[in-house]
Formats: C-alpha cells, structure tokens, sequence
C-alpha cells in the first residue's frame, strides 16, 4: 500500500501514544511534519519514538505546515484550550482529523467546531477510547441484549488514584484546564451516553469542592525547594512512592498546598436523559492506591450490570432469578484497548475504508455537559444541555503550541 502521510500539531506524551499505535496498525504510515514550538525537544522525542526525523518538517506553525506539506490525515495534541483552535484550521483544510479530548474548553469553541463542520467535509475521530474498549462494548452488547431491560437508571464514579497530576503539573492552570470535569468527566460522560444510544442529555446540575488540595504555601513552590519535601505526601521524594526521589535529584512537581493550586479536588453531577431517567456520577481526585475505582451501575427492572476498569469485572445481577454472571477483562492496552481501536480506525478512515467511531458531534456532547457542570456548580443552578444558535467570535489562533502532557 502507499504511504500515509500524517500531520502533528503538538508532538506531547499522549499523542506520541497515538503516533505509536497508528504506525504500529498501518506500517505504511509517517510522520511527514510537525507544528510545535520546542523543535530540538520535539526531534529527540522522535528519534525516541523511532521515527525518522530527517524525514519530517517541523514548524512553528500551523497554517505553514497545513499550508506547505502534503498530509494524508493531522493529530492534534495541544495543551486543551488550543483543540479547537488548531482542529477548525485542519477542518477548513478537508483533512481527517484525529483530535483529543477535551476537543474544547468553552461555548464559543464549541460553536465555531460545530459550524466548521457544517462547511467542511473533513472526517473527526475524537479521542474516546474508553466508548470503543472491550469491556464497554460487552456492556453494550448486554444492554442491546435487553437482559435487564431498558436503563432506568445509571450511577458512576472515577476515583483517581493519580490526583497529583491535576496539582502539580501544567494542569492545576484552570485558564488552560477550566476545571476538572472537562479533564476527566469527558470520557465518563461519553461512555455513557455511548451505552443509552439514542436517550440523549437533557439537563444538569453539579456541585464541586476543594476540601484537600489548597494551602498557604508560597506560589511557585516547587516540591524539590520545599523544607516538607521528605514528610509531604504527595512530594516526590516521600518514602511512601513506589520509586522516591534522592533527595539530591531535581523536580519539576509543584506544591500541591500552595496558594497558586488550581482546580476542584472532587465534583459531582445529576443528570436527566430525553426519557426522564437519570444519571449520577462523582469524581474524586485524592484517593489513593486501593480506593482506586472507575465505572458504573446500570439498572434496569429486569436486572443490573455494574463494572469497574481497575478490576476489570463486570457482572449481570439478575433481578428476578438466583443469577449473577460475571465476566473478566485483562485491559491490556491504553483504555481497556480503546486507544488500539481509534488508532486503527484513524487509519481506516483516512483511506476511505471506516466512518470514525468517535465524532464530532459525541465530543461536542460530551464538553457541553461538561462546561454545563461547571456552570451549575459556579452559580447553583440546573443547566439545560444544549448549544446557542448563535455564534461568538473565539481566539485569533496565533497562541505558541506545546504538546500536552509531555
């Protein structure tokens, strides 16, 4: 087959994950140019990657390279308040676009995605791996069974036993992550609205709190500076790690209990579907090691299906016979193998051969509720989930691009 040509706009850890898993499904395809601002740290990571760097173009920005290279499909990686920014650029140019999630962080981005898609013909396969993975096609393919009849009734929970990424790192800038159930809630939300089909989000209500992670600690205090460095628990240098740092060894951690932290350290939302059923899910985000827990409990008035991707079970309680089924999964790969799947048909779609089975439309749903959330818990006020008609002007786009995470 011939070559498949891809594009990169923020060249982080994560879409670095994604680059991997498409060259791993498509050997034909490479790396032909990326944009990001840090061209010398982007070239090691590639030659890291083992990816041929002589090969490939990188730019500054996004226009130029979008502008001036032939490119079969774009990755776009950015920190999240640029997904919409640099996907409305690759839309306007017809090219099949595999962008991560959260694909916005506000309304307006919102608007201009969903009216780019109206006048572009571009493909978007949005990064929800966990709607693709094994075990949540099994739920679905249960629910679709109708063994427990139709779901009157969700409940859910992520317990993140890996807080400390939202406190210490470039995530605790709320201007950058506007707030927590964008981060995390997106994926939640997207796997249940994928597991109700056609019963859409209608109204939301959310409470947030910061009961743990706020402090007095200077702004700016970096872990590795502090004089609480070998007694703080979330330092990187505490014994209770798996791998402490040597005191000695430097740190980009932040302090957790600083006056500069950002974020919401747990959120909760109510959530009324078309059919008068709801849903309610909560996140934490200072558990820790076995209170880890993420899933939910669908229920039916013929039985229940309740699963958790740290265990990897997922059971059937019958609720009018002496019957409970259960099923186990290893979640090998990235997602419970979600992110294999998307990688692929990244692929597929580029060639014509698959629609994406992740859209713009699921992406668009799953922010709204979310930044609806937000809104609720801001103002103590139930919000209707739905998009204005209107459309707002948004950002110039000239922002400097980093790749996120990494």
């Amino acid at each position: 087959m011939s070559q498949v040509k891809l594009g990169v706009i923020g060249y982080g850890k994560r879409i670095r994950d994604i680059v991997r898993l498409v060259r791993e499904s498509c050997p034909e395809a490479v790396v032909a140019a990326v944009t990001d601002i840090r061209p010398e740290a982007v070239k090691a990571s590639m030659r890291d990657d083992g990816i041929d760097v002589d090969a490939a173009r990188i730019f500054d920005d996004a226009d130029t390279m979008l502008d001036s290279v032939d490119m079969d499909g774009v990755l776009i990686g950015t920190r999240c308040d640029l997904h919409a920014v640099y996907a409305i650029k690759v839309m306007r140019r017809n090219l099949p676009l595999y962008l991560e999630k959260p694909i916005a962080t506000s309304i307006v981005d919102l608007l201009q995605l969903r009216d780019a898609a109206r006048d572009y013909r571009s493909q978007v396969l949005v990064s929800f791996p966990m709607r693709v993975s094994g075990l949540i096609n099994a739920v679905r393919s249960i629910v679709k069974s109708g063994k427990i009849g139709q779901v009157e009734h969700v409940q859910a929970w992520n317990n993140v036993p890996y807080g400390a990424v939202y406190f210490q790192d470039w995530y605790r800038d709320e201007s950058i992550t506007q707030g927590l159930f964008l981060q995390k809630a997106t994926h939640d939300f997207d796997y249940i609205n994928s597991l109700l089909g056609d019963n859409k989000p209608r109204m939301i209500s959310a409470l947030t709190s910061k009961q743990v992670f706020k402090g007095d600690h200077p702004a700016g205090l970096r872990c590795m500076d502090c004089a609480e460095k070998r007694s703080c628990y979330e330092s990187p240098y505490h014994l209770s790690r798996s791998y402490p740092l040597p005191l000695s060894e430097p740190s980009k951690s932040m302090c957790a209990f600083a006056v500069d932290t950002g974020n919401e350290d747990s959120g909760s939302a109510l959530v009324q579907y078309e059919s008068g059923m709801h849903m309610v899910y909560s996140q934490n985000f200072f558990a820790r090691n076995k209170s880890q827990k993420r899933g939910a409990t669908l229920l039916g008035y013929h039985g229940t299906i309740e699963f958790d991707w740290y265990t990897g079970i997922l059971k059937v309680l019958m609720h009018h016979a002496q019957r409970v089924e259960t099923y186990e999964f290893d979640g090998a790969g990235g997602h419970g193998g979600g992110d294999q799947v998307l990688a692929s048909n990244f692929i597929k779609v580029i060639r014509g051969e698959e629609a994406s089975l992740s859209t713009l439309d699921d992406g668009i749903t799953s922010v709204l509720m979310c930044l609806k959330a937000r809104e609720s818990a801001a103002t103590h006020t139930f919000q209707e989930i739905a998009l204005p008609q209107t459309t707002m002007q948004s950002k110039n786009g000239h922002e400097p691009v980093y790749g996120g995470r990494g």
